[in-house]
């Protein structure tokens, strides 16, 4: 422990084997485990099986010290998911370079995970706005239609469109629309309810999932979606030259088509009720809702 110390590292000292497996699953647990072969209550190598068990929790590098002659030990050890050995009496050089070892094994996992997810999230995600991506909330669309029935409840979908967006590229350029789109994000997060779900469907186009809602109740919250987008004018005025702050503000307004009901044959009769419902809403100009009949789900 001295020595370890010395050397900066914080340690954790367990006097038994299920002392051990206990300080290894707590949370903010050390990743990196120093453990002799034989412990009262429980060895190092059912400690190790323990926690190699756990699907969930960071990796714990296992570094096991054995006695000379019971070499043996190693081939159990292997087969418990033990990482490295050291054989007793300790020679601190051995010790040291095992530790940086199994420090470098740990960034490297470290590194893999982060890239891991970040990959992950990638295939995911749309990169402008943060949102699913078409084949996520398409999947999501799915298991949420699976989920309500078996449970016997309604759900929902808005299909929401900028109005007018070509335009605003048109006219104020590609940055302008990319601003444009992310502070229409904004405010669609900032008025769903913590288990609606939010995907980019298209070019200005998203779909929320409502889960729990009737066509009266899925069409009020699209109702409150559209308030909030055009509430209060969009400043685009980094992106351009304007002769005014004010003139650098434009009022951004949406299209929505609504389909929501208790039966629902799948998620394309789903989404065509909606698509169907938005473009109702587009004929009547912008900034408008409609909402699909019932029948249209089945």
């Amino acid at each position: 422990e001295a020595t370890l110390t010395k050397w900066g590292h914080e340690v954790v000292v367990a006097p038994d084997g299920p002392a051990a497996l206990q300080a290894l699953q707590k949370e903010g647990a050390p990743r990196l485990a120093v453990l002799g072969s034989i412990l009262p209550g429980m060895d190092a190598f059912q400690v190790c099986r323990k926690l190699r068990k756990r699907a969930d929790g960071p990796y714990v590098y296992f570094i096991v010290t054995v006695a000379k002659g019971r070499e043996q030990d190693i081939i159990e050890g292997i087969r418990a998911g033990a990482d490295d050995f050291l054989l007793t009496p300790l020679n601190p050089d051995d010790l040291m370079t095992r530790l940086r070892v199994g420090k470098r094994v740990l960034e490297m996992q470290g590194d893999l995970q982060r890239a891991h997810e970040a990959i992950s999230y990638q295939t995911t995600h749309d990169p402008l706005t943060g949102l699913w991506n078409r084949t996520a909330i398409l999947d999501a669309l799915r298991r949420e239609l699976a989920r309500v029935s078996r449970e016997k409840s309604p759900v929902g979908v808005i299909l929401a469109e900028i109005d007018h967006f070509k335009g605003i590229n048109e006219t104020h350029g590609h940055m302008a629309g990319d601003a444009v789109l992310r502070e229409t994000t904004r405010r669609i997060r900032s008025s769903v309810r913590p288990y609606d779900t939010v995907g980019r469907y298209g070019a200005q186009e998203f779909l929320i999932i409502v889960p729990g809602c009737d066509p009266p109740n899925a069409q009020n919250q699209a109702e409150r979606l559209r308030s909030c987008v055009s509430g209060e004018p969009i400043d685009i005025a980094e992106w351009g030259k304007f002769a005014s702050g004010e003139e650098g503000k434009i009022v951004v307004t949406i299209c929505a088509g609504v389909a929501a009901g208790g039966k629902v044959k799948d998620a394309e009769t789903l989404l065509q009720a909606g698509e169907a419902a938005l473009a109702r809403a587009r004929t009547q100009g912008t900034d408008h809702v409609e909402l699909a009949p019932e029948g249209a789900l089945l």
